[in-house]
């Protein structure tokens, strides 16, 4: 690994993108620490403290919601208009023929729609989130004039982070949404080994083994499934031209058993925040409105309620975003045009009903994976009683950080071996 490393930071143009990658890391931690003009945060960080959601949110966003920064909602707009035009694909036929049939111009095009449904989207829930902050007595009230301007910075402070992200992503060295976010967690390791020590306690230091050794399981889980595959073999079948023959070899159709990666559990988030953030929006509000919005934030403030929700959620979501990723239909009749086949399974529908069956059992597994790191951190500090190094099995943390981490690795290798190839 250090060799290939060393490799990739001899080349000038690769060390040219990963200089750039980390000059942008650094602008969005520079932005990430510019408040909001005019308004207070005082009681920001014990609200974040109290609040699980609104806590995760928070590490998701590199700690730019408890500073009231001006990215404070992150990708979270970006984030949502993508879940919500990849749902109306479902019931849009032409919408998913742009997504899925209509190639690159189609998926620009696609992207283009949500780059422009991010706008209204981050000022609902800037709108959202400064209300719920006045109710909740964390900041003052908030005159017109101050409310507009500071909806107006939150629109352009994700817009900007959205136009870093395509950035990133652009450079080949991954996904510059899971990058930057990961630059966030990244970012909050040093605050949160710092308070873990200030709050040290010696009698517990047999429940600080324990967690540390369920850490270390959870960690090497985490890089097990996330590396694990099914693999269905794959023939083809030979091919005679003229006086030559072609083909006549076997491979294998990889499917990944968490082939989601950590979308999941970033859609799960942005969804779980809407209930509690419209029902803090109108608690102030007189009469049955008032009344049901106090009863919703209540219950979704519930832990219980939601562990068990973000656990649904995350599983849901997994099956989703595989759903519109992958596609057995499509991928059964590109092996049927290029003369593959299962072994022992017909070309066609039955090898796509074989893909989706093999599909159903490996997403199950995948699923189910996610949905407990996603929870993991409150059911291993409730069972050893420590809290502070929740950040080491901090499950939606590692698990992002994991795969970021993977992700990245492919790709420099993937840059590596065609530059290999270019100067061969």
């Amino acid at each position: 690994m250090f060799e290939k490393l060393a490799i990739f930071f001899k080349n000038k143009d690769l060390r040219a993108k990963a200089l750039v990658v980390l000059g942008l890391f650094v602008v969005f931690r520079i932005a990430a620490n510019i408040p909001i003009p005019g308004i207070g945060s005082e009681n920001l960080r014990r609200f974040f403290a109290e609040n699980q959601v609104f806590g995760l949110l928070n590490i998701f966003s590199g700690g730019a919601l408890s500073n009231f920064s001006i990215v404070l909602l992150g990708l979270g707009p970006y984030i949502t208009a993508t879940i919500i035009l990849q749902l109306l694909t479902m019931i849009f036929p032409a919408l998913e023929k742009m997504y899925k049939e209509e190639g690159e111009a189609g998926r620009q095009k696609f992207n283009q729609y949500g780059r422009l449904l991010t706008i209204p989207l981050a000022a609902f829930e800037g709108f959202g989130m400064l209300t719920l902050f006045q109710r909740q007595g964390v900041i003052g009230a908030l005159d017109p004039m101050v409310m507009a301007s500071s909806i107006i910075t939150i629109i352009a402070g994700s817009m900007f982070l959205m136009w870093l992200g395509e950035i990133i992503t652009e450079q080949g060295l991954g996904s510059g949404i899971s990058l930057l976010i990961f630059a966030g967690i990244i970012a909050r390791l040093p605050i949160n080994i710092f308070e873990t020590f200030v709050t040290w306690d010696p009698s517990k230091i047999p429940s600080y083994l324990l967690f540390f050794a369920s850490a270390l399981l959870i960690i090497a889980g985490v890089v097990l499934i996330t590396e694990a595959r099914r693999n269905i073999p794959v023939s083809y079948a030979k091919r005679v031209r003229g006086s030559k023959m072609y083909g006549g070899g076997s491979t294998y159709l990889p499917l990944n058993v968490n082939p989601a990666g950590v979308m999941p559990i970033i859609f799960a988030l942005s969804i779980l925040l809407f209930p509690g953030m419209i029902a803090g929006f109108l608690g102030g509000v007189s009469g049955f409105v008032g009344q049901a919005a106090t009863a919703t934030a209540a219950f979704f403030n519930n832990q219980w309620v939601n562990g068990v929700l973000y656990f649904i959620l995350v599983i849901v979501f997994t099956y989703f975003y595989t759903a519109v990723t992958f596609d057995p239909k499509a991928i059964s009749e590109n092996l049927q045009k290029m003369g593959g086949f299962i072994p022992g399974v017909r070309p066609g529908s039955s090898t796509k009903d074989y893909m989706a069956h093999i599909l159903n059992r490996v997403l199950f597994t995948g699923a189910i994976f996610l949905g407990l790191i996603a929870v993991l951190p409150n059911i291993v500090a409730g069972l050893t009683g420590v809290t502070g190094f929740t950040f080491l099995i901090g499950g939606t943390s590692l698990l992002i950080i994991v795969s970021v981490v993977l992700d990245s690795m492919r790709q420099i290798n993937a840059q590596l071996q065609m530059r290999e190839y270019d100067s061969f």
